[in-house]
């Protein structure tokens, strides 16, 4: 694995947000990686609750500047970047006022979902991908973790499927049991459409639940790793009806070594 690429791309990362099961899984996984060689690259929203003074972030201007087309309006992109202490690791913020300024995550004071939840993780997904074309670095493999980060494939397959620096690499989506009540706004899949998605990819979206948006992650990634013990019983048939590697919830002691084996031993030998 020593010299391989590893784009991880996650909603929530220590010491940025409080430690969770994602946000610690996320962060370890990555710092193991990087232990054994691996050069990685891990990007996350800059949620407005992220102390920038703290963490030390700051703007890189010659990666910032360009706008992102959502729903047919031009959204400028900030990208941010913050190495995490004694890890020599980078860290990379997509940025933008209208989506992530809020001092919040994905719910507002009376823990009613953001209405715009679905055009931020369009502008994630898309943010990233533009992001990693400016450094023009290729990945081998790209490992996703979190629903606000799981269009990543989507548009990884199909809005960037003629883009050759990621002609090579290999999805991997990690799934985690932190899912929300309800659904996100109804105009999803519209939203999506707009970025002329083949539609039998969109219909899964007509519902935006929790367990829908992860539907999508799977079906167009190439592996799926279980990020909790236990998954909804709906996500767990649905991963056995699928031709796709998966691996098991690793135990604490052998959670980052896990993923390592599985990327060398699985992923990477996957056929395209």
């Amino acid at each position: 694995m020593k010299d391989k690429r590893i784009l991880y791309v996650s909603s929530e990362v220590i010491p940025y947000l409080p430690e969770t099961e994602l946000s610690s899984t996320a962060f370890n996984v990555a710092r193991h990686a990087h232990s054994k060689g691996v050069q990685t690259r891990i990007f996350m929203p800059r949620f407005g609750v992220i102390n920038e003074r703290r963490h030390q972030l700051h703007e890189v201007i010659r990666l910032s500047g360009m706008n992102l087309i959502i729903n047919d309006m031009d959204m400028p992109l900030i990208i941010k970047v913050a190495s995490i202490p004694k890890e020599r690791m980078q860290v990379y913020f997509i940025d933008n006022d209208e989506y992530f300024k809020r001092k919040a995550i994905y719910t507002d004071e009376d823990d009613k979902l953001f209405d715009d939840n679905d055009e931020r993780m369009i502008f994630f997904a898309k943010g990233v991908i533009e992001t990693v074309k400016k450094l023009n670095w290729a990945p081998d493999i790209i490992h996703v973790h979190g629903w606000l980060a799981s269009l990543l494939p989507l548009y990884l397959r199909e809005f960037y499927k003629e883009e050759p620096l990621f002609t090579e690499s290999k999805i991997v989506t990690s799934l985690y049991n932190n899912g929300f009540e309800g659904e996100l706004n109804n105009e999803l899949a519209n939203k999506v459409r707009f970025d002329q998605i083949n539609s039998d990819k969109i219909s899964v979206f007509e519902t935006p639940n929790h367990i829908n948006i992860l539907k999508s992650a799977i079906e167009n990634s190439d592996a799926i790793i279980k990020g909790s013990e236990s998954l909804p019983d709906e996500l767990e048939s649905f991963i056995s009806d699928k031709e796709v590697e998966i691996l098991e919830f690793p135990s604490e002691e052998m959670l980052t070594e896990s993923h390592l084996e599985f990327y060398k031993e699985t992923v990477l030998e996957l056929s395209e």
